[in-house]
């Protein structure tokens, strides 16, 4: 039973358009990206209900897995021949992963999808700054070509540990007005984490909203960074999520309210996509992650949460 400061809360009603759907998903594609897989599927009910930030489920078939793989969506294509077909990017590293990363062509997968809340997009002019650490990076490419779609400056902060594990280079080039690359060695671009180079890129580019997707102490790094500077950032979590569907509550995080409360959210219902600022990040699993020293003199005015979007 949760503790009066961190009640659960209710979960948010889904339209027709939001539910997700259960199909058997034709493998169309399987290729290796440095040390990443990427893997393409027919899945049109899916593809067309799709937006960044939200995630599939995979069932596997290997040893011990009982249960579902969650997967950010990396893309999808609703035109031309491709029409229909969901891309995900995922690290072969547990036998789950591992089974998947042998599915061929032709091959059937059980997918329930799209699952969880997406990224909300900024309801006015505004630039906006995309961080991605690792294959965490795949979901934003898919963020980054709506918003500029809608006419948004996109600039781009790409990180990883070493250079083979950078995820997109030639894609954050071309969708970026501007790209910064860091590798905790240095072995391609500045080194260090992205949080190195946070207050430089946001004063650089102007950024007004942050949005980031890799693991979870960079989440937090880059959270706490930008409440220093003043920014709106937007997150998506990497959590455990046995079922997808809100029922086991092995992926909850505490988010803090405007009254100081605490609530638990569940990943998969009311995230994976969260205001990085509500985050109670002290109260979850997630060790701190490294700060960022760079302050500026006086942080510009900049959009409220209220004026980008509705309050989470």
């Amino acid at each position: 039973m949760s503790s009066p400061r961190h009640r659960l809360a209710p979960a948010r009603g889904r339209t027709g358009a939001d539910t997700p759907v259960k199909a058997a998903c034709e493998v169309l594609g399987r290729r290796r990206q440095g040390p990443y897989w990427v893997l393409s599927f027919a899945a049109r009910e899916i593809a067309e209900r799709a937006r960044p930030g939200q995630f599939v489920e995979i069932a596997v078939d290997a040893p011990h897995s009982l249960l579902r793989r969650p997967f950010s969506i990396a893309g999808v294509s609703r035109q031309g021949v491709a029409a229909g077909t969901v891309d995900v990017v995922f690290d072969a590293h547990g036998p789950g992963t591992a089974w998947l990363s042998t599915v061929a062509t032709h091959d059937v997968l059980d997918i329930v999808g799209p699952l969880g809340t997406p990224f909300p997009l900024p309801q006015r002019k505004v630039n906006c700054l995309l961080i991605g650490g690792g294959y965490g990076s795949a979901p934003l490419f898919y963020l980054g070509e709506k918003l500029v779609a809608q006419g948004l400056r996109v600039d781009m902060i790409v990180g990883a540990a070493t250079e083979d594990r950078i995820l997109g280079t030639i894609e954050a080039k071309r969708l970026s007005a501007t790209v910064t690359f860091t590798t905790d060695d240095g072995s391609y671009g500045t080194r260090g984490r992205v949080t190195d180079v946070l207050a430089d890129t946001v004063a650089a580019t102007g950024a007004g909203v942050v949005y980031a997707c890799g693991p979870n102490p960079m989440l937090r790094a880059v959270s706490e960074g930008c409440v220093e500077l003043g920014v709106p950032v937007q997150v998506a979590v990497e959590e455990l999520m046995g079922c997808g569907i809100g029922a086991c509550f092995t992926c909850v995080m505490p988010l803090r309210g405007r009254d100081g409360e605490v609530t638990m959210r569940r990943t998969c219902i009311e995230g994976p996509v969260f205001n990085g600022a509500r985050i109670a990040w002290d109260e979850t699993r997630v060790r701190l992650g490294p700060t960022v020293e760079d302050e500026p003199d006086e942080p510009p005015a900049r959009p409220t949460d209220a004026e980008l979007w509705g309050e989470r």
